[in-house]
């Protein structure tokens, strides 16, 4: 009878557990990084990316700044584009994106497809590919996880990593969803 009540409690809460928080598209964030790569030393830096929706349509501009400092050389990193989120369920949207990027004078672009999914009510998981191709660098593809924790319908903190053959870039932020 015990084990037969919880099982019941158990199926009763599941429902609430899954229900999808929104995703925004619409936020600002304040991003700290940090580039591992093969040959070089870490180097760290401090960013700022946001992104905005386009009423209902599915639609968002995005755009983001970083700028890595070591041993007094300065490097400036920025992209801005378009991106497209489709929805797969009630808490999975497939993401779809293309940038034009800037590496201290070397233009290139982006683009981009993964999923982004609500996992709890308070978490968010993004995992995508991307190919980047800048006009003095061979073009490569890279891999994204990512997580975002809200603790509430505004504020939250977001990890994740990009990754190729020979580098991986960490990223810790503040995020604020409107």
């Amino acid at each position: 009878m015990r084990t037969t009540l919880i099982a019941l409690a158990l199926a009763a809460a599941l429902p609430l557990s899954a229900q999808a928080a929104e995703r925004s598209y619409t936020f600002v964030e304040g991003t700290y990084n940090n580039i591992d790569a093969d040959g070089i030393d870490r180097i760290d830096g401090l960013g700022l990316r946001g992104s905005v929706a386009f009423a209902d349509t599915g639609f968002y501009g995005l755009g983001s700044y970083q700028n890595y400092s070591e041993n007094g050389a300065d490097a400036d990193l920025w992209e801005l584009g378009l991106g497209y989120a489709h929805g797969l369920a009630d808490n999975v949207d497939l993401i779809t994106e293309a940038a034009y990027a800037d590496a201290e004078g070397e233009s290139g672009y982006r683009v981009s497809t993964g999923l982004r999914g609500s996992l709890t009510s308070n978490l968010e998981g993004l995992a995508k590919v991307s190919y980047r191709d800048y006009s003095n660098v061979n073009g490569d593809f890279t891999g994204t996880f990512g997580l975002q924790y809200r603790f509430d319908k505004t504020w939250g903190v977001t990890g994740e990593i990009e990754f190729d053959d020979s580098a991986r870039i960490y990223t810790v932020g503040v995020r604020a969803s409107f």
